[in-house]
């Protein structure tokens, strides 16, 4: 965590993930983000208890933050809201397309009376149209991309397990806010900046749309396998347990072949000789390798393929993950004031320093600060 955006007044008209994620990074980064809810709170607050009785995407981002519960229908509350956006750097906000701006907040609007505003709206789709008033979930936007259609095994299609759209939005929306700051620094107004979960997939999407339209057709469902790389996936050992190896071109293959697999003769085997045929013959490419990796013992196995500088990994569990020993830590704290151990911020700078722990929010738990700071 530093100091770069210090002095940053946020005001966040935000819900579930993606927003409050955005403005968890600008927190991170030094701003002051003001957390702006509604009388029941933001509902990513009721998800779970898993964070020691605090909700667990709740916890993730939103430590650091001020809650102010407003009614901006009433005409009080909307009075002080537009007082807090008359100076503040940024506005984030994620309610339905046009929710804002029937509400009187148009962001339009707002940056004209206030030139160094900066606003950031996350939505589903984006203002098309034909999708704008479509509700738009994660899965959701999964299978709408065409995400889900190639994840999974081959039987099955399968949702990617984590809020992948929703995170993806959150950050895609952190670095354009950062971009329209520098933009900003060099003499130029505030503007706006706007994400939808759909444009962020889509262009995630690039490769197998581009298979799709000028290729020969989409990637298959694999599972553990990569559609065009090969061997790249699962083998089993003697021990049953299963190792992860990637091969990214021909001197990786023939070093396992002859390193690791003691089995020269795969790698001048003409089904096997370049990546294009190792994929056509995966199924008896998979069936040749398992032959041998199975009468290897698991450290047996790694340790030859750590000594020919060949790409691996296990296939962990969350338990795993926990204990893992590159797993880096920050500590929160509860609502209830209890500390919380996460993983830490992604990014380390150089002159990074760790502050005490941020603390998440009670719903309005700043209320009445904020509305004495911002009276009329």
């Amino acid at each position: 965590m530093t100091n770069t955006l210090e002095g940053l007044l946020v005001v966040s008209i935000e819900q579930a993930v993606a927003a409050p994620l955005c403005t968890a990074r600008l927190v991170d980064a030094g701003a002051r983000v003001i957390k702006v809810e509604r009388t029941s709170g933001d509902f990513a607050r009721q998800y779970d208890k898993a964070a020691k009785g605090d909700s667990s995407y709740f916890a993730w981002t939103n430590a650091g933050k001020e809650s102010i519960v407003l009614d901006f229908h009433a005409s009080d509350d909307a009075a002080l809201l537009h007082r807090m956006i008359s100076q503040a750097d940024v506005l984030v906000q994620n309610l339905a397309p046009g929710a804002l701006i029937r509400a009187g907040f148009d962001p339009n609007t707002l940056r004209s009376e206030n030139t160094s505003l900066i606003t950031c709206s996350i939505s589903g789709y984006g203002n098309s149209d034909a999708r704008a008033n479509m509700k738009a979930y994660d899965l959701l936007i999964q299978a709408e991309s065409g995400l889900v259609s190639i994840s999974g095994g081959p039987g099955e299609p399968g949702r990617i397990g984590i809020s992948l759209c929703d995170i993806g939005a959150g950050i895609t929306a952190y670095s354009g806010i950062l971009e329209a700051l520098l933009k900003r620094a060099a003499g130029g107004k505030g503007s706006a900046v706007e994400v939808s979960l759909f444009d962020v997939i889509s262009e995630w999407m690039t490769v197998p749309l581009v298979h799709t339209e000028t290729g020969r057709g989409a990637p298959e469902r694999a599972g553990l396998k990569h559609p065009s790389i090969a061997p790249y996936g699962e083998y089993t050992d003697a021990q049953g347990i299963l190792t992860l190896l990637s091969i990214q071109n021909e001197r990786e293959w023939q070093r396992l072949c002859e390193e690791v697999l003691n089995a020269p003769a795969l790698a001048v085997d003409p089904r096997f000789r370049e990546n294009t045929t190792r994929v056509k013959y995966r199924v008896e490419l998979d069936q040749d390798i398992n032959k041998i990796t199975q009468t290897l013992t698991t450290d047996t196995f790694r340790r030859a393929l750590a000594r020919a500088s060949i790409a691996y990994g296990a296939l962990n569990t969350v338990d795993d993950l926990s204990v893992h020993t590159a797993l880096r830590r920050r500590t929160i704290l509860t609502v209830a004031g209890e500390q919380l151990s996460l993983p830490a911020h992604p990014v380390r700078l150089s002159d990074q320093e760790t502050g005490p722990g941020k603390r998440i929010p009670a719903l309005d738990q700043h209320g009445e600060a904020i509305r004495r700071e911002f009276h009329a």
